[in-house]
């Protein structure tokens, strides 16, 4: 990978070359021991996606060979890997990191039958990738601490009057460099670069992930934060007298995006056909059911309704944006950067 290509966080550089050694060494071995086997490369956290192999391994005669990672440093691993990659398929948590991949040539192209039954605005127009699951970006917050009536209605005013500083955030986190990006898409640069500026002036409360935010919500530690809708539904689903709400931004506004996990098959994936078979269990009616009762995701395979928790697909009304914007992550990287947020 070229040096000025992308940049996803400065701790990778570091990081990547005893990665990429790892992975070679594991899946050599991996296709000595077993001809009938792919490999996976999952963004996709194992506690939310293993009941899903498991499943498939059950039902198929292809064993998985799944790593688990960042999805942005999983993207920037098989681009070092280039045609070495042991990787068949790619499961990322969110489309920025994909869109990258397609843009280097790295992905194939899925058959017109395995997206058919996907809704069409979370299937790439080249097919080379497509969404399995859907999350919304919304506001998490504490019900003993704030009544949802004196929330914003927008995302921009979370830097504003009394909610500055008070707004948790995961920068790192491959949803919200993917919201950020959006947001320079749909509002303009100078727009997005002034809110995270003014949001990182205000010293938010920062966490590695979404279910942190969703934890530390839950304590008490802090009253709100940013991240995607289906955590606070889980937490709920274990303990339903967490003092946790999601509060939805205003229909239009980039703080209520939709953002889907996808699939991909990789261009020089060894079996195509096993790699297929893998993504169109993910995209039927078993795995989207698993999302919508399980996981609390919108599943996008038509016919197959969301949890009753949630109001349907079809009602939301996001900004509409081009997924293949999502890719240029470098100048996300630095902006957040630039704004002090870590």
């Amino acid at each position: 990978m070229s040096k000025g290509s992308l940049t996803w966080r400065p701790r990778l550089a570091a990081a990547l070359p005893i990665v990429v050694v790892i992975g070679i060494v594991g899946a050599a071995c991996s296709s000595a021991d077993d001809e009938n086997s792919i490999t996976v490369y999952s963004g996709r956290s194992e506690e939310l996606v293993a009941p899903l192999i498991e499943r498939f391994e059950e039902q198929s005669e292809v064993q998985l060979d799944v790593r688990y990672g960042e999805t942005a440093d999983l993207a920037l691993l098989i681009d070092e890997e280039g045609d070495n990659s042991p990787a068949d398929v790619f499961f990322a948590q969110s489309p920025g990191a994909v869109a990258f991949l397609a843009g280097k040539e790295r992905l194939g192209r899925l058959d017109e039958t395995t997206v058919a039954s996907i809704d069409q605005r979370f299937v790439d127009p080249d097919r080379r990738w497509t969404g399995v699951s859907g999350r919304q970006r919304v506001l998490v917050y504490n019900t003993d601490e704030v009544s949802e009536a004196d929330l914003p209605s927008v995302v921009g005013e979370v830097i504003e009057g009394d909610l500055q500083g008070k707004v948790a955030v995961a920068p790192t986190n491959g949803s919200f460099q993917d919201f950020v990006t959006a947001f320079r898409t749909i509002e303009g640069e100078d727009p997005a670069s002034a809110w995270l500026d003014a949001l990182g002036d205000d010293g938010p409360p920062t966490y590695a992930k979404n279910s942190a935010i969703v934890d530390a919500v839950a304590r008490g530690e802090v009253t709100m934060g940013l991240v995607n809708h289906y955590y606070a539904l889980r937490a709920l689903a274990e303990d339903p007298d967490l003092p946790v709400a999601n509060h939805r931004f205003s229909a239009g506004d980039v703080g209520s995006l939709v953002i889907p996990a996808t699939v991909s098959v990789l261009a020089d994936a060894e079996d195509s056909a096993a790699a297929k078979e893998f993504v169109d269990f993910l995209l039927g009616e078993e795995a989207q059911q698993y999302f919508a009762e399980e996981t609390f995701e919108y599943p996008l395979r038509e016919g197959v309704a969301a949890s009753d928790q949630l109001p349907p697909l079809s009602e939301l009304q996001p900004p509409s944006y081009e997924f293949g914007t999502l890719a240029d992550l470098r100048t996300t990287a630095r902006l957040i950067s630039e704004s002090g947020l870590e």
